[in-house]
């Protein structure tokens, strides 16, 4: 995530959806600025679309819904708007153009916006009371790190690695992980040579 070149300017909200649609990029918005949101690797997009597919095929039938990154959330209480690479909601309280009240977010993480989604992403996220997985997929290895809250409303972390069975307990999914990993080739690394 990059800050928008040549824009000082701070958005309100209804500036923010204006100017959007004007954009051949999407852009979230964190405290009236703008940042565009940069592409992703085969492996990123293709990672997201198996869990969207997984998810979707979960869901059918329910209230819930999933949704790609096409769809932005606001950060509850707040004018911050961001484009998870995937999310789901139940709550029929929505907006067509965006949801505020996700049980559950998926990003798949790239080495250039990890530490951010972990970090000042997640303690954006988590202020909201209906969140209850965030996921955090891998996109350079065959991990998932969940932050999972529990009935006390305390977040634990759970991790899971080759041959664990991932839990999305907002959801009710369980699915060894290599689903979420089918057709993943994972190129070695640099250091590996």
């Amino acid at each position: 995530m990059i800050v928008a070149r040549d824009q000082e300017q701070r958005f309100t909200p209804e500036e923010y959806f204006t100017w959007e649609e004007q954009q051949l990029e999407k852009h979230e918005l964190i405290d009236g600025r703008v940042y565009a949101m940069s592409g992703g690797t085969k492996n990123h997009s293709a990672i997201a679309t198996n869990c969207l597919l997984l998810i979707r095929s979960h869901l059918r039938g329910s209230k819930c819904s999933v949704f790609n990154s096409d769809l932005k959330i606001n950060i509850l209480h707040t004018p911050n708007y961001t484009y998870p690479d995937l999310s789901v909601t139940c709550d029929d309280r929505e907006h067509s153009l965006y949801i505020t009240y996700p049980c559950l977010i998926v990003e798949v993480l790239s080495p250039n916006t990890e530490a951010y989604d972990r970090g000042k992403k997640f303690e954006q996220y988590r202020r909201n009371p209906n969140l209850m997985d965030y996921v955090l997929v891998s996109s350079e290895e065959m991990a998932i790190d969940i932050y999972h809250k529990n009935e006390a409303g305390d977040w634990l972390i759970l991790s899971y690695r080759p041959g664990d069975i991932v839990e999305l307990k907002s959801i009710g999914l369980s699915l060894p992980i290599e689903q979420f990993y089918d057709e993943i080739v994972f190129e070695p690394s640099p250091d590996a040579v």
